[in-house]
């Protein structure tokens, strides 16, 4: 498989359709999903239309995965339950079955139908607070084959990128598909967003969990096989996307394509774990000439402990998981004004970046058995039983 795709048609392509509106792209449709997910917007009938008077809600269909979020539970969506003391867990719906701990059992019967927010009792009296998890908190329980996006680094992104509603954004790689989320709901049903991944696996990981969280494809997805440097020069024209969002071991390799599909005063910005590459990206960006001068940073997130009186700290917090750092791209023929000063040193080589890869620090290799489980689960999570629509 060379790609998927839950696109947009695009009358403006010649052969046959690739990507989500995109007036440049050619080349051969790679999956059933670029006409059944077809986008009206270019007609304008897709989305909310303006509400007509005041009070008066929006005609039209509402934004895909909106009807997950609302009405009462169903059938295969996951829920989250909260117990006396605190705990909670994430589970899937599933008629007859039910949720057993040390402390009696708790059946699906028993959630399904009811209003979001519901207490249910168990089979021995205990509480359960049952609730339909945030988006916080489906990235960091749903099944995964490569690390995540946090949360706060996911927001610092649709923020400092400026990732707008129809805006254009190309990204790689995608992991387990949590930063495709934030930036899908960024974009919106008219956006556009291509992500590139290396390897099969994370991308039926990443196309089960966004499928999962938005009640199928979404319109204004593809996912692509490959490599980002090679791929996005031939499926994207110059100067056509509007960001460019990179989560990669080695972004610096991708800087002529990038400056070729991003129009000038478009955003690039790259999440990156380590030092060494956040230094030697900076260091190419700069020395390159078609960007202006880089801005880095990182952001830590700490709780804290609301009890009466004892409000203090956590003992715990989401501290280092990796930085980011963001350029634009100048105008063809301009050369950027760069801040004078003397760095200590400029010059890498590859023992600098191997130091840092994920072997040479310790992290170990996901296995291709984790992958396939993992590829199951997000799969399995798209067979919620949605209700049918009502009309009035």
């Amino acid at each position: 498989m060379s790609s998927d795709t839950a696109a947009n048609p695009n009358p403006a392509t010649t052969g046959e359709t690739t990507s989500a509106a995109n007036p440049a792209t050619t080349g051969e449709t790679t999956s059933a999903a670029a006409t059944t997910n077809a986008n009206p917007a270019a007609a304008g009938t897709a989305g909310q239309s303006p509400a007509t008077s005041a009070g008066t809600p929006p005609a039209g269909p509402a934004p895909i995965g909106a009807a997950r979020r609302r009405g009462p539970f169903r059938e295969g969506e996951r829920v989250q339950l909260t117990d006396e003391r605190g705990r909670m867990n994430t589970i899937t719906l599933e008629v007859g079955g039910a949720f057993h701990t040390h402390r009696g059992f708790l059946n699906h019967d028993e959630i399904i139908g009811q209003p979001d927010g519901s207490v249910v009792v168990n089979n021995v009296g205990q509480q359960y607070q049952t609730l339909r998890p945030l988006l916080s908190d489906f990235v960091l329980s749903m099944p995964r084959g490569a690390a995540v996006v946090y949360p706060k680094d996911a927001g610092q992104i649709v923020t400092m990128a400026d990732i707008f509603p129809g805006a254009r954004v190309v990204e790689a790689g995608v992991g387990s598909g949590a930063l495709s989320i934030s930036l899908l709901r960024a974009v919106g049903d008219n956006g556009y967003l291509h992500s590139f991944e290396r390897r099969e696996e994370f991308a039926d990981i990443a196309r089960g969990n966004v499928e999962t969280i938005f009640g199928g494809p979404h319109p204004a997805w593809q996912i692509s096989l490959g490599d980002f440097q090679e791929e996005v020069v031939r499926s994207e024209a110059p100067g056509s996307v509007d960001r460019v969002v990179l989560d990669m071991l080695a972004p610096w390799e991708c800087l002529d394509a990038v400056a070729t599909v991003l129009a000038p005063g478009g955003v690039w910005i790259n999440y990156v774990a380590t030092v060494t590459q956040l230094s030697r990206t900076a260091e190419a960006i700069r020395a390159d000439g078609r960007f202006t001068a880089p801005d880095a940073w990182e952001s830590m997130v700490r709780g804290w402990h609301l009890e009466g009186l004892a409000v203090r700290p956590d003992h715990r917090m989401v501290a280092h998981t990796g930085f980011l750092l963001v350029t634009r791209r100048l105008a063809d023929g301009v050369t950027g004004i760069s801040v004078k000063r003397r760095p200590s040193k400029t010059d890498f080589n590859e023992d600098d970046v191997n130091a840092w890869t994920p072997g040479a620090v310790g992290e170990r290799a996901v296995s291709d058995k984790k992958l396939r489980r993992a590829a199951r689960d997000a799969i399995a999570g798209t067979n919620v039983k949605d209700a049918p629509e009502v009309t009035n």
